[in-house]
């Protein structure tokens, strides 16, 4: 499937992992995003869209919800780390597409430019796309070129904000932590040694 996507792309597939037996994953040049989707749908014969959404990269500023509320905050990196394949910048969109006949798969990822936050749709190339990337642009932000209707699905239409961006404030978590910090229960193993000490 690398060779033959390579040869569909050439320089647009800008990087890939590859765990033989287990799983692909690429990573399309942004301008080469829709053409990507052509290439694995028409060459490649995957024809059952699975999934599309976005990923942010950003270290959150405000910890993680299971940091004990107790304790001082850890020092974390603000360094953005991109994951498998790589990347340049801090959103990312990917899509996950599958060959029902070969029952092979594979994962595609784009970099969204910083500027305009903006891609081309696959809601052409996938039905099933359209969906998702009403997903992603209400919780994200990313917008995608050329999708019919952009609309909410979730939040009401005056909604600021995108919940699942990094620097988005969790209120709920601030006010009330994570339960599982609050209503730590011991371990079975705890207990073996005052049972052995009440015999």
């Amino acid at each position: 499937m690398l060779e033959q996507l390579t040869a569909e792309l050439g320089d647009a597939l800008v990087d890939h992992q590859l765990r033989a037996g287990d799983d692909l994953w690429v990573r399309i040049r942004t301008d080469a995003w829709r053409t990507a989707g052509l290439a694995v749908r028409d060459a490649l014969g995957c024809d059952y869209f699975c999934y599309l959404s976005g990923l942010d990269w950003l270290p959150s500023p405000f910890g993680k919800s299971e940091d004990d509320p107790t304790e001082p905050p850890p020092e974390r990196s603000t360094e953005v780390k991109q994951g498998v394949a790589g990347g340049e910048t801090r959103f990312q969109v990917l899509a996950r597409v599958e060959s029902l006949a070969q029952r092979v798969g594979i994962t595609l990822k784009v970099d969204v430019p910083d500027d305009s936050l903006t891609i081309e749709s696959w809601s052409t190339v996938y039905a099933g796309a359209n969906w998702h990337e009403r997903e992603t642009w209400e919780m994200f932000g990313i917008n995608f070129a050329g999708h019919p209707q952009l609309t909410h699905i979730y939040l009401p239409s005056g909604f600021e904000g995108f919940p699942l961006r990094k620097d988005f404030p969790l209120l709920a978590r601030i006010v009330k932590p994570w339960p599982g910090i609050v209503d730590v229960e011991p371990m079975p193993a705890e207990f073996e040694g005052d049972a052995e000490a009440s015999e």
